[in-house]
């Protein structure tokens, strides 16, 4: 398993998380057992906004013996009170009697990241602070009981509101090419809006727990896909994990054989996780824009293109860090030979060439 650092708690958080959503439908037995394989193949990091109440046993038996070890969400605002399937609320009362009844399912006393659940619109988090739930949730916070606070939506504006509070430490965000190119259901904010946001999680220390990593499986059928081709899922993994800030990706799993097949992904092939085929429809507001995926690998001059594109970036946009990181590389851009090899295999047009040099003497100045 690889793991990535969440900056703002020191969190060490496993690439491949579980969305769990679908899990009780195979069975308490099968569900208890693919928690217990995924956690014996060091995945640490599980999303509790399910559809089913009977989820969470599932969790207490699987996980309780090492509740130390792993990391749940929890969403205040995703309703289970006395064992219903999911709703959604921004109600005070509803969350507090769902909260309860969550820890107690789970068999826990605690939250590792509590969840600002669901706000796609700026209405839905003014209700949030009027109704209290806010307040409550900053309450179990000082009290112990919630160690981080979290938020999930599928809208960056609304996302970039709640940022501005300074309380979010997490974000589950809706992350895919679908999304990112403007085709699907969530596909809210143009691609440079999208791109900002991960950038400013970055910056800002932020995690991103990444859902709808297969666009509802629409990337996953070449019927539905918006590129005229099925993307495999390692092939959307990788795509979600190259973006700045993402440290975690959340696939639903039902069974242990899904378990096995999401984590193929750590053993892939360069070439199983190459998602270039989507700069068949780069947006205009992203066409020549690195999007760090390293499809111009490899480098004579054995530059990693992707990463100092990053780092500039990151740089560009405030992350101190990131030109510590920059300086760290052992190839910079100044030791770029100008060869076009790189220009040449860009999927996104990008001119290599030319961002080198301006790399190069930005670094330098």
């Amino acid at each position: 398993m690889e793991y990535r650092i969440n900056r703002r708690t020191g969190d060490k958080i496993s690439v491949i998380g579980l969305g769990t959503s679908s899990i009780a439908g195979a069975g308490t037995q099968e569900g208890i057992a693919a928690l217990q394989l995924a956690f014996e193949q060091g995945v640490n990091y599980f999303d509790l906004a399910t559809a089913e109440s009977d989820t969470f046993p599932l969790f207490r038996a699987a996980l309780s013996p090492v509740r130390d070890r792993v990391f749940y969400q929890i969403h205040f605002g995703a309703v289970y009170a006395d064992g219903k399937s999911y709703s959604w609320t921004t109600g005070l009362d509803a969350i507090r009697r769902s909260v309860d009844w969550q820890l107690k399912a789970l068999g826990t006393d605690y939250i590792d990241y509590g969840f600002i659940h669901c706000l796609d619109e700026s209405d839905d988090w003014v209700q949030y602070q009027k109704n209290g739930a806010l307040d409550y949730l900053l309450q179990l916070r000082d009290q112990g009981v919630v160690r981080h606070i979290g938020l999930s939506s599928h809208t960056p504006a609304t996302i970039q509101q709640v940022l501005d509070t300074g309380l979010v430490d997490m974000l589950m965000f809706s992350i895919n090419p679908a999304y990112d190119y403007q085709h699907g259901e969530f596909a809210n904010g143009s691609g440079a809006e999208r791109m900002a946001l991960y950038r400013r999680c970055q910056t800002q220390g932020i995690g991103i727990s990444v859902m709808k990593t297969f666009s509802g499986g629409q990337l996953l059928d070449e019927k539905t896909s918006p590129f005229g081709v099925a993307l495999s899922e390692y092939q959307c993994i990788q795509y979600a994990l190259d973006k700045p800030g993402v440290l975690t990706v959340l696939p639903g799993v039902r069974s242990r054989e899904d378990v096995r097949r999401i984590l193929g992904y750590l053993d892939a092939s360069p070439q199983a996780r190459d998602y270039s085929v989507i700069s068949t429809l780069t947006p205009a507001d992203m066409e020549g824009t690195c999007v760090y995926c390293n499809h111009c690998q490899p480098c004579p001059a054995g530059l990693d293109i992707g990463l100092i594109n990053k780092y500039y970036d990151l740089t560009l946009a405030g992350d101190s860090l990131a030109a510590d990181h920059y300086h760290g590389l052992s190839v910079h851009a100044d030791a770029c030979i100008a060869c076009g090899h790189c220009n040449r295999r860009c999927p996104f047009h990008v001119d290599q060439v030319s961002r080198m040099g301006e790399i190069a003497r930005y670094f330098a100045g």
